[in-house]
């Protein structure tokens, strides 16, 4: 039987249409890992082999809206360390809580570790957090036979997507790859303004009670205008004497004693 290959040149995974790839962390460290190491045939060639320390993650092959797979080396930070080097171009990778234990379901034995790391930009330990998270997933060193490529490490990598959106609601992640010749700081801030100054209303009190006939009297004159900058509100009541410029015969007189009508928006 011929082998299964959905890997191309570029390192981009292809499935043909209806499948989808969305393995356990038991498969993940058992069927491929494990079998990755011991260079034993893999169920399918779907992992591409990618060195993680020359890429950020959004310049990996595949759709960053998908959970991406990778086979990479872990490579020393240091020549008589074992540390690993977790710097990328932009940033590097940190990791956070602890380790997973992954058992084998068959044996009831600790097949591998899990371990999770999140993405900041910049230089530590001063870089800023990002929403890229990365799951390594390596072989524990119970084995009776030494491995052959024991250096092989199996990662998950994915954008994390933070949930209270509505639908519609447009958000910022953290992390996405910056469009070219635009800054990224300077597009929130402008998205931020806008929704401010869209939200700002005056509102006008108009007083129906004054005679239209009177030309002495301004409709218009009596007016409560509400900035939106200031903490409180400003009142300008151009004519005080507003009672007399009304009739005495005029029907509505003894409406004159309420209080002010209530505001409509413009």
């Amino acid at each position: 039987m011929e082998k299964m290959n959905f890997v191309k040149k570029n390192g981009e995974v292809r499935l043909p249409p209806g499948f989808r790839f969305h393995p356990t962390d038991e498969e993940l460290v058992v069927q491929y890992l494990k079998r990755k190491v011991f260079s034993f045939p893999l169920p399918a060639s779907i992992i591409p082999e990618v060195d993680l320390c020359k890429s950020d993650p959004w310049d990996l092959p595949g759709d960053m809206e998908q959970e991406r797979y990778f086979f990479s080396t872990k490579e020393a930070k240091y020549p008589n360390g074992n540390r690993s080097n977790r710097a990328t171009n932009s940033g590097y990778w940190k990791a956070t809580g602890l380790d997973k234990q992954i058992m084998n379901s068959k044996t009831h034995e600790v097949a591998g570790m899990k371990k999770t790391l999140v993405f900041y930009r910049g230089k530590p330990p001063h870089g800023s957090r990002t929403d890229w998270i990365m799951h390594e997933y390596r072989l524990t060193s119970s084995h009776s036979n030494p491995p052959l490529n024991e250096n092989w490490v199996l990662c998950r990598i994915f954008l994390k997507r933070r949930s209270g959106a509505k639908n519609g609601e447009e958000r910022v992640v953290k992390g996405l790859k910056p469009s070219s010749g635009s800054n990224f700081g300077d597009e929130v801030k402008k998205n931020s303004a806008s929704s401010s100054n869209s939200s700002s209303k005056v509102v006008v009190f108009y007083d129906f009670l004054v005679e239209k006939k009177n030309n002495n009297t301004d409709a218009s004159s009596t007016s409560i205008t509400i900035s939106p900058a200031s903490s409180g509100i400003k009142m300008n009541w151009m004519n005080k004497k507003m009672k007399t410029a009304v009739s005495h015969s005029h029907p509505l007189l003894e409406m004159l004693n309420t209080p002010p009508p209530l505001p409509f928006l413009c």
